[in-house]
């Protein structure tokens, strides 16, 4: 398909969950790439937001800051007035958390998800896009139970909005890597201890680079109609394998999977593959709704019967080589001593997963 050619130098633009990992990564791309019209920060974590201020200036041209919370209706509806375009990206991320504090979790991801709806279709804002993850397929925790049912609620926002230009749709990926909250801080924390703890030795996980989910956004923004949900090819690691590119010299100790963890995650189902198209980089799985009548995306090779994107049976998978330049410029950017455990012709001693063995990424036969 074609190039992005949404032009961003007219658009104000609405980013909830603006001073986390993907915001803060966001802000950066768009201002130096895009240059939009304004760019609304929405998050109600005052110390970030006053970092974000000291990082780009208070005066910033393009840059407003809202303090504010997603599940209070009053305050979604004032920082939607005049947007353009929303990039829901405020969620309960973690799935422990959720778990223990479900109240919390369903306020957010689900009361938060319908306030942004709500307000966007009142303010004719012209352009919605959440940020979802593979927990919501098939979800045996709270935190993917909450985040299916937000998918659902946007795609059903399109018909909600009706006549109205208002429309909906969804980016679905799978862990950032390197971002707050992933298993490479931990791992390399842990691994001043001489152990690194592993949930299960057959673990595997889908690993996008924060670059990556911003582009889907920005594709997304440019391609969708209203109704899809959008969801990218990216590679597999098991996570034991991970650990020992981070930590060769430290134990691996088996804990036990977690209060609602998966041993193989999941991002198009068996059900899902029945409407979903495929493309180059990405896949689109269109809605199921009657209001569904375009025909855009049938250039897209149809799926197989039983096709299923899961992170244990994926065609691609991270190398050592790969892991250890992100693990590397982790530590580069958070001032964290750099002892690099692979060896200069970018092989880690270890033996890992029989699939990663060339550069950057590989493709099963």
């Amino acid at each position: 398909m074609a190039k992005n050619q949404m032009n961003f130098k007219d658009k104000t633009i609405l980013l909830t969950g603006g001073t986390g990992s993907f915001g803060r990564a966001f802000i950066k791309i768009m201002l130096e790439k895009h240059k939009p019209k304004t760019i609304r920060i929405f998050s109600r974590d005052e110390f970030k937001q006053h970092q974000l201020q000291q990082e780009y200036g208070y005066d910033h041209p393009k840059l407003r800051y809202f303090i504010g919370d997603v599940r209070d209706s009053q305050r979604v509806e004032r920082a939607m007035s005049g947007v353009d375009i929303v990039i829901h990206a405020a969620a309960l991320k973690h799935i422990t958390a959720a778990e223990y504090n479900p109240f919390e979790a369903v306020k957010t991801n689900i009361i938060g998800a319908q306030n942004i709806i709500e307000h966007a279709i009142n303010h004719k804002v012209k352009k919605v896009v959440t940020i979802s993850t593979d927990k919501a397929v098939n979800p045996i925790n709270l935190y993917g139970g909450t985040k299916m049912v937000a998918e659902k609620l946007f795609i059903q926002g399109n018909s909600y909005a009706g006549n109205k230009k208002t429309r909906f749709s969804c980016v679905r990926y799978g862990n950032v890597i390197a971002s707050r909250g992933s298993v490479i801080p931990m791992f390399i924390d842990k691994a001043k201890d001489g152990i690194v703890p592993i949930t299960d030795i057959r673990m595997t996980r889908f690993w996008i680079s924060l670059e990556e989910g911003i582009q889907l956004v920005l594709t997304t923004l440019d391609k969708m109609l209203g109704g899809e949900i959008f969801v990218p090819k990216v590679p597999s690691m098991k996570i034991v394998d991970l650990a020992k590119v981070i930590a060769p010299n430290a134990k691996v100790k088996i804990v036990g999977i977690r209060p609602g963890e998966k041993v193989h995650e999941v991002l198009i189902s068996e059900n899902e593959a029945k409407r979903t198209r495929e493309f180059k980089k990405f896949f689109v799985i269109e809605p199921e709704f009657v209001w569904w009548k375009s025909k855009k995306w049938r250039s897209g090779n149809k799926l197989g019967e039983n096709f299923r994107y899961s992170s244990d049976s994926n065609k691609i998978w991270l190398t050592t080589k790969k892991v250890q330049e992100i693990v590397d410029q982790f530590k580069k950017e958070n001032n964290l001593t750099n002892s690099s455990p692979i060896s200069k012709n970018g092989q880690n001693k270890s033996k890992l997963h029989k699939q990663q063995t060339f550069s950057h990424y590989v493709k099963k036969s």
